[in-house]
């Protein structure tokens, strides 16, 4: 939509709440709820519908339509963001979508892995853990992402806020100089370890994941960036998280 065109839809939605503009609106910001699907999606098992969750991030959009301060110093993807992705995750957290064969099979590399690494004392590779369990590596990967999203999602904190938009706005613009000095504490030694996880990546995983997690490309992008296939760096950002597991585990247990 044009600059014109859009300004013109949020005057009319402001003023008079026209439902025409209002529709206006979710079409011009539809590519912020596909961009959080296909993030979201990415860790998901295969059978999880993208309709399903594109239609959770529609409800999260159309939430914070409604629910927007334009005179706030926030912009309004910013805001949308936090509300489309929370009203997709919310609705995660509702589904046991995790198989229980999944879960054991979790539990059994978790164990292994440790069981290796006590044993060898250095970290152990997918393909190692896979051999200790009779188990293919893409097994061991597939497996791994599986548990980091679900353990993701069963963090006690909300993600979308139950009350109004001062709610959101509140936890988007967190003053960090209030955190009690023990969280700070845990916080810094996390990154410092996670730092010291992504620094015994290889060159091609440090940059998969440098540009997925911090530049915010997907894997499209990211392949076209380096010329390799979409399910290449799939592959890739797979065995980085397997890597990185107990760091990833350690900050979402902070957080």
């Amino acid at each position: 939509m044009a600059k014109e065109r859009l300004e013109e839809a949020w005057k009319q939605w402001i003023t008079s709440r026209d439902k025409d503009a209002a529709n206006q609106l979710i079409q011009a910001y539809l590519p912020l709820v596909d961009y959080h699907v296909h993030r979201i999606l990415i860790a998901l098992p295969k059978n999880m519908e993208r309709d399903e969750l594109r239609s959770h991030g529609l409800m999260g959009l159309y939430d914070a339509l409604q629910k927007f301060d334009h005179e706030r110093e926030l912009k309004f993807d910013t805001y949308a963001s936090f509300r489309v992705r929370g009203a997709i995750i919310d609705s995660l957290r509702k589904e046991d979508w995790l198989p229980r064969s999944t879960r054991e099979k979790m539990k059994r590399i978790e164990e292994a892995t440790e069981h290796l690494e006590q044993r060898l004392g250095r970290h152990v590779s997918e393909v190692e853990v896979a051999l200790e369990l009779g188990l293919s590596s893409d097994e061991v990967l597939k497996t791994t992402m599986d548990g980091y999203i679900a353990n993701f999602l069963s963090i006690d904190q909300e993600t979308k806020p139950e009350n109004d938009y001062e709610d959101a706005f509140q936890t988007i613009l967190k003053d960090e100089n209030n955190e009690i000095p023990h969280e700070k504490l845990e916080k810094k030694l996390v990154y410092e370890q996670l730092q010291e996880r992504i620094s015994l990546l290889n060159e091609n995983e440090k940059l998969v994941i440098s540009l997925f997690y911090f530049e915010e490309l997907t894997l499209t992008e990211i392949g076209k960036t380096l010329r390799l296939s979409t399910s290449r760096i799939s592959q890739i950002h797979s065995k980085a998280l397997f890597r990185l597991r107990t760091a990833f585990k350690k900050s979402t247990a902070v957080y």
